[in-house]
């Protein structure tokens, strides 16, 4: 045996002296005095054994405090110059109780944002939202006005009935509706040009310049029902590889909004929505890392409603980085 051995050797023996007494305590839920007791040792020893693994890095003890991580996630996205802020939640126990917990933090974030002319786009989440309010009236809400921000769908699927989304959570919030009677795609880009020339259009156009918060769904693409994307685009969404949606726009994952002159979807314009004070994205329990990313990246969004484990993965997959 080399001189030294005999050191390193005892050393690691008393190492795992203090582990088996650190597992044994905390993780195994046992007295000290018990612990002392099956050791033949004193309790003040056991206690004296605690304190020097501790020291020595054997046990490391580690407080979560309530939205600390949370709180964390936001200022990378912060620091990165991606959002203002927002509003990250645990997962729940499904998808749907996860969904709930999403639309109570952008409620939450309208408040904080003391929102008065709030736009509202589709989508999953925008049903869900809806459908937590009808359980969950906010007669006390900062909001005055609320309008669509894109047509009505001709599907019967709830998320995607624009104006009677706005009714009902007009409905809950105590805020005065205002409608889109215009369907959000027409049959042409002709037939777009001309219903975008009614007094209709020339109406709602004024309340999305009157708005201050703007509400907007990310969801993944392709992504179903599929709003004739083919015609509007062609092949541009499989060429400038679209991963994502906000409205019926859609973005790859550079954050470039690929737009197409054959598009005669009825939504805000773009660069009127750039314009808003406020821009809050919301997740859905099931959207992805790669749209996250891609909305982010997009320069749009002031502030973002996720699961605090998407932007993980979107962090560690490197997703935000341009």
């Amino acid at each position: 045996m080399k001189a030294g051995d005999g050191f390193v050797e005892e050393n690691l023996e008393k190492r795992k002296r203090l582990a088996c007494v650190a597992r044994r305590y905390y993780l195994d839920g046992q007295r000290q005095s018990d612990i002392a007791k099956e050791m033949g040792v004193s309790r003040p020893l056991i206690s004296r054994m605690l304190s020097e693994a501790k020291e020595l890095g054997i046990v490391e003890i580690t407080v979560h405090e309530p939205g600390a991580r949370a709180a964390g996630l936001l200022d990378h996205l912060r620091q990165a110059g991606l959002v203002r802020g927002g509003f990250l939640v645990e997962d729940g126990a499904d998808n749907d109780s996860t969904n709930q917990l999403l639309s109570q933090g952008a409620v939450e974030l309208l408040r904080q944002l003391d929102t008065r002319r709030l736009g509202v786009g589709w989508g999953h989440l925008i049903g869900q939202l809806v459908t937590w309010l009808e359980g969950n009236p906010q007669p006390d809400s900062t909001i005055t006005d609320i309008c669509p921000l894109v047509g009505n769908a001709s599907i019967p699927a709830r998320n995607y009935q624009s104006n009677e989304n706005v009714r009902l959570m007009a409905q809950q919030m105590g805020a005065v509706p205002h409608f889109l009677y215009l369907p959000a795609l027409p049959e042409s880009v002709e037939e777009m040009r001309v219903l975008c020339s009614t007094e209709v259009y020339r109406q709602i156009y004024q309340r999305w310049e009157e708005m201050d918060t703007a509400l907007v769904n990310i969801g993944d693409y392709p992504s179903s029902p599929d709003f004739a994307s083919l015609v509007r685009y062609g092949g541009l969404l499989q060429r400038q590889r679209a991963c994502g949606r906000m409205l019926i726009y859609y973005f790859n994952e550079e954050g470039t909004v690929i737009q197409s002159d054959q598009d005669f979807a009825i939504q805000i314009p773009i660069d009127l929505l750039k314009r808003c004070p406020n821009i809050i994205g919301v997740c859905s329990a099931n959207t992805s890392a790669r749209a996250l990313g891609g909305a982010l990246k997009s320069g749009f969004l002031t502030h973002v409603v996720a699961r605090q484990e998407l932007v993980q993965e979107s962090l560690d997959g490197n997703l935000l980085r341009s």
